[in-house]
């Protein structure tokens, strides 16, 4: 039998993005984001989700895309890493797609050292970079997270 893996997919800049579906909660419309002071760069701030405060990671600035304000047609993924809930800011939510696993590749075979990407998967319509939310944030980055969420 074959497995099978559940991707949400996303959209930057008409780029596909995804993430498995384990790691998202929900996808929500986008609310104000507060700026939270001393968070690393990567942080664009904080949104209350039903009284938890969770912070807003700028996926547009890992991934090297051009910045832009935060507009009302785009969509929030609440998800969660190994170690925290995160939000992030997507221009829309295309869906799920289930993945056959020997579609995906993993990204260590074919760029060794490629940060943030867990892998590529090959649909019928094009190829999907597979985000790895548990490396998004750096060692340093979580801690000065930490940090600045304590004493906001």
């Amino acid at each position: 039998m074959e497995t099978t893996s559940p991707l949400v997919v996303l959209t930057l800049d008409e780029q596909r993005y995804a993430l498995p579906l384990s790691a998202v909660e929900r996808v929500v419309r986008t609310v104000e984001v507060t700026p939270l002071p001393n968070a690393p760069d990567i942080i664009a701030g904080v949104v209350n989700v039903q009284g938890q405060i969770i912070p807003v990671a700028d996926i547009r600035k890992r991934f090297r895309l051009p910045a832009r304000e935060i507009t009302l047609s785009d969509q929030l993924i609440i998800a969660h890493t190994s170690r925290r809930p995160v939000t992030l800011v997507v221009d829309a939510v295309i869906g799920v797609v289930e993945c056959a696993e020997q579609d995906i590749t993993a990204a260590e075979a074919i760029v060794p050292g490629t940060e943030y990407v867990k892998g590529v998967a090959k649909l019928k319509d094009g190829m999907i970079l597979i985000h790895d939310l548990n490396s998004f944030l750096s060692l340093e980055e979580a801690q000065s997270l930490e940090d600045a969420m304590e004493n906001a």
